[in-house]
């Protein structure tokens, strides 16, 4: 490091560093919930949903450059399944996600998004046949049981009655689908991160934009405002550009095994930001379900995984 300068040496010494790197992931994933439900009253859902990604696809194509071209050749012999991966894991759950934020509050979509692992270990098991050990499945069961809580929001009765928040339910729809995209992962043909990335923020930009054109002539637009151009700024170049770049490189250091560990971070960091930040009341079945959730994702990560993916990151 002779002869480089401090912002040099602080730089190297993050990028090397896969802990901090994977730790300011999972922050700026928990930091989406809150700015989605800071956005609502300040820009409409699909006005968010569409100009995020009309935002980042030009960076990330930049990130791309060097191998983007040599990517569309071999994505072009699988368009329909970038299509879908683009539509669903991008435009299907960001639309949802923020139709929830104003039906539910930060700390619901905090600790609810942390089912995501375990139902992707289900899906796993029925794509992949990927075994399911013991303690998975303990894990997977806590963890249903506390947004099931959250869901019901400590009252039983509301349970038996299906009496839920609409909001609570959408999200859950939501980590549905992106749990499918995540395990659609396992088939990414053999393209760079980044190529890959960028042609799925470009069909994401394509099948969002009918969604705003609906929300445009049912007069649910909402011009943004500047808390609403912000909080776009934020989905566009941090959730979608500068997370992806460190959570890769985090996966790059340490293997995805290792990293998909510190997903335990999310539902924790989204529920002290939005107590914190949003000053959101916080009720003892949020503190059990968030304790459900977090150790059921830990729960989840032990045991036998999926075989390595085909896929090569980079």
């Amino acid at each position: 490091m002779n002869g480089q300068s401090l912002p040099a040496r602080v730089w190297l010494a993050l990028w090397n560093n896969p802990v901090l790197l994977l730790t300011l992931t999972t922050l700026t994933w928990a930091g989406h919930s809150v700015v989605g439900r800071m956005a609502v009253d300040q820009i409409s859902p699909m006005t968010l949903t569409c100009g995020r990604w009309l935002l980042a696809v030009a960076p990330i194509a930049f990130a791309a450059r060097r191998t983007l071209r040599r990517d569309l050749e071999i994505l072009r012999a699988h368009w329909l399944y970038v299509l879908a991966m683009g539509a669903l894991g991008f435009t299907g759950f960001n639309a949802l996600f923020y139709i929830a934020t104003h039906r539910t509050t930060a700390l619901n979509l905090s600790i609810i998004q942390g089912i995501v692992p375990a139902v992707v270990l289900v899906f796993a098991r029925l794509a992949y046949g990927a075994r399911i050990g013991a303690l998975q499945a303990l894990g997977t069961v806590a963890t249903m049981i506390g947004v099931v809580a959250i869901a019901a929001q400590g009252d039983w009765a509301k349970l038996a009655s299906f009496a839920f928040n609409s909001g609570d339910l959408l999200i859950l729809l939501a980590c549905l689908i992106y749990a499918g995209y995540t395990t659609g992962l396992r088939s990414r043909p053999r393209v760079s991160g980044l190529g890959f990335l960028a042609m799925l923020a470009f069909v994401a930009l394509v099948t969002s934009a009918p969604l705003l054109g609906i929300e445009i002539a049912s007069v649910g637009f909402i011009w943004p405002t500047m808390k609403g151009y912000l909080a776009l700024a934020y989905a566009a170049f941090v959730a979608s550009f500068v997370s992806q770049l460190l959570f890769m490189r985090g996966v790059q250091l340490i293997g995805p095994g290792r990293a998909g560990v510190f997903v335990n971070l999310v539902p924790l960091f989204g529920a002290l930001m939005a107590v914190g930040l949003l000053g959101e009341p916080f009720a003892t079945y949020h503190a059990v379900a968030l304790c459900l959730v977090v150790g059921g994702i830990a729960l989840a990560q032990a045991g036998p995984r999926l075989p390595p993916s085909r896929a090569k990151y980079d």
